[in-house]
């Protein structure tokens, strides 16, 4: 069963919850994040990229930023630019984009479930990047951006949430990008009990988003326990809990350490956009020999003008200043789940035995650009550049729940997931 746990989130007042919710910490450049900051004192991202505040020539990774991060948000607290609720609590927060709605639940779920694969992955982690957050989660003594997971519809907890949007919210305010964020606060008791007894009929939550903020409040409660240990301290560990009802889970006492920042969606709720590839170069070859080699693996369709796939096993791709239909061949099938993906099919039949990109984790002549930016960026990235430009069909949420099912990892940038959740609305003191 999936548990999770209401808790004192640190939020903004009311007044400047639109100036400091910050879009993730990952989707910026230094200069673009640095560029924010200073357009903007309030964002969260002097907190959750705090060498924003430092010289520019400061290390992004090295001590000073992280504490100046958590500085930054003590401070923030000290002046009561955050506030603190005074009993734990459920949060419902409703994202409005282009007229539809999704709603998730802020909790806290469980570290111990990731690590017995109750809350299942469908990525790895890179190193570096796992090391930042974990040392900045140390350092603030709390995380600052949410773990997006996602579960099977319940219609039960769908119902507890157009309870609560009944009343009136904390928050109400359309952020730079016309994103509606709406968030509303449970207390009563009851209704969170509800709302636990609701997850316990839940076997599986998924990372849908956010997997080195997960990983890393996971690296961060291990070595929470390690001191404690060290100390003489005893306390119920996490992993042995006898999580038989929420009356227990409730009056349980438990590190907050852990538990991780969520927010958790219904499947049938969340919007997954293409995720596209742009390969810098044709691995030696001109225009028509590499249309050829296409063309030897896929039925080739030029295109009048620019059009996403229309199905899951169409690619379309833009070579030249022209756009092509690129469909899947009977005899390329697979019933892998991996496999059978087609971000898969495009690494196995074109950027690899063509285009020569072993592994795009790594190899830098492939770039990845997510479908919020549109066709027009891969035409751009092409026009000026060169190469070649692919738009996929997005991954759905069948494959992401069948894959990380298997217990297997989806290739690197398979999903895009959109509106993206905001840093700073809710946070977790650990």
């Amino acid at each position: 069963m999936a548990v999770i746990k209401p808790f004192c989130a640190v939020r903004p007042r009311a007044d400047l919850a639109s100036k400091i919710a910050a879009l993730p910490y990952d989707v910026y450049s230094k200069a673009e994040a640095r560029k924010v900051v200073m357009e903007n004192p309030f964002s969260f991202l002097k907190i959750d990229r705090a060498e924003t505040q430092l010289d520019e020539e400061t290390d992004t990774y090295s001590s000073e930023v992280y504490r100046c991060a958590a500085d930054t948000l003590n401070q923030m607290i000290h002046d009561g630019e955050f506030i603190k609720d005074d009993v734990p609590c459920f949060y419902i927060y409703e994202l409005t984009m282009n007229g539809r709605s999704q709603t998730g639940i802020g909790a806290c779920a469980s570290v111990s479930e990731y690590e017995n694969k109750t809350i299942k992955k469908h990525e790895n982690t890179r190193q570096e990047k796992e090391d930042d957050r974990t040392k900045h989660v140390e350092t603030c003594r709390a995380q600052t951006g949410p773990i997006f997971l996602a579960y099977r519809y319940q219609e039960d907890i769908s119902s507890i949430q157009k309870e609560v949007k009944q009343t009136a919210p904390v928050y109400d305010f359309t952020s730079s990008d016309d994103i509606r964020h709406r968030v509303w606060v449970i207390s009563n008791p009851e209704m969170i009990l509800k709302m636990q007894k609701c997850f316990e009929k839940i076997d599986t939550l998924y990372i849908a988003d956010g997997h080195h903020r997960a990983a890393s409040a996971v690296r961060v409660a291990k070595m929470k326990r390690t001191q404690t240990a060290d100390s003489g301290r005893t306390y119920t560990d996490g992993a042995g809990v006898d999580r038989t009802s929420s009356e227990k889970q409730m009056n349980r006492i438990l590190p907050e350490y852990e538990y991780f920042l969520s927010v958790l969606f219904a499947d049938n709720e969340l919007l997954v956009m293409d995720y596209n590839r742009w390969v810098h170069d044709l691995n030696g070859k001109d225009e028509m020999d590499f249309l050829e080699a296409v063309k030897k693996r896929f039925s080739v369709k030029s295109l009048p003008k620019a059009a996403r796939p229309s199905k899951k096993g169409q690619i379309s791709m833009y070579l030249a200043h022209r756009w092509y239909q690129l469909e899947k061949s009977q005899n390329i099938a697979n019933d892998d789940v991996v496999e059978n993906l087609d971000v898969s099919l495009l690494q196995n039949e074109i950027l690899d035995p063509v285009l020569g990109i072993k592994d795009p984790k790594t190899d830098q002549r492939i770039s990845f650009i997510g479908g919020i930016r549109g066709l027009g960026e891969l035409e751009k990235l092409t026009d000026e550049n060169g190469g070649v430009a692919f738009a996929m069909y997005p991954t759905s949420m069948g494959e992401l729940f069948a894959v990380a099912d298997a217990d297997r990892l989806m290739p690197p940038k398979s999903t895009w997931f959109e509106p993206k959740l905001r840093s700073g609305l809710l946070i977790h003191q650990i």
